[in-house]
């Protein structure tokens, strides 16, 4: 501790008190300020996420179609129809390659959904059915099981570890946005299972659908090098996938 002398005009001179308490007291305030001032700069920085693929930016607004989401409805024409949903009472059906169907319920199903960022899907699985390796670009999803046994995982970005668990009736897992992920119905029964995604259109892209099946095709000779196949085998699976 230590005292200054301190006055002012036409005062009597007095001392102020210095302690390393009060020292500290103020390192921390002017920390606080700093760290407070940085978050604001952070904040005021940030875009809005994304709700489509991309949105071209344009000088004349007249050309302008489309917003980064929906436009939004008169809010004097709004009813209590425009935030509800029927139908996911309705098992989807699984009869195809995979023996699996998503009844996916986003902004183009439930106009309510616009800027709340969440949305909500039905998963039904045949005996061994699969939904396969697939991301949301633009959403987290949280999977509930509600009936099956289910093998399901991640793979995270560079050195690609994967995560992996077996889900039972009840359980919950989490597939962080972005990432690579599949549900594989392991039991012996049906599955079903309903899914909530972080984004009013979280997006997805089925790995061998968009490799395998892009339109117009991706050039046979980068696929061949890019997963070290033979071209028979490439220009088959481009046919596979290629839809009708």
């Amino acid at each position: 501790m230590f005292l200054i002398p301190h006055s002012t005009k036409n005062s009597i001179p007095y001392q102020i008190e210095i302690t390393s308490s009060n020292i500290m007291k103020g390192v921390s305030f002017l920390a606080t300020v700093a760290i407070l001032a940085l978050a604001s700069s952070f904040v005021s920085a940030y875009d809005p996420s994304p709700l489509q693929d991309f949105c071209v930016a344009i000088n004349d607004i007249k050309s302008g179609v489309f917003v980064n989401g929906k436009f939004c409805k008169d809010p004097a024409m709004v009813s209590a129809n425009d935030f509800f949903f029927s139908g996911l009472n309705i098992p989807g059906n699984t009869g195809n390659k995979v023996g699996s169907n998503v009844t996916l319920v986003n902004v183009d199903k439930l106009a309510g959904l616009n800027t709340l960022g969440i949305s909500l899907a039905r998963l039904d699985f045949a005996q061994y059915g699969l939904n396969p390796p697939h991301t949301h670009p633009r959403g987290t999803e949280l999977f509930v099981v509600i009936e099956g046994t289910f093998l399901v995982g991640f793979v995270t970005s560079n050195p690609n570890k994967l995560f992996t668990k077996v889900l039972n009736k009840g359980d919950v897992f989490v597939f962080p946005i972005g990432l690579i992920h599949f549900q594989f119905n392991i039991g012996e029964t049906i599955g079903l299972a309903f899914a909530g995604l972080s984004s009013q259109n979280p997006g997805v892209i089925t790995i061998a659908n968009a490799v395998f099946g892009s339109v117009p095709p991706i050039n046979p000779d980068v696929l061949i090098k890019a997963f070290q196949l033979d071209k028979n085998v490439v220009e088959y699976l481009q046919k596979a996938f290629t839809p009708n």
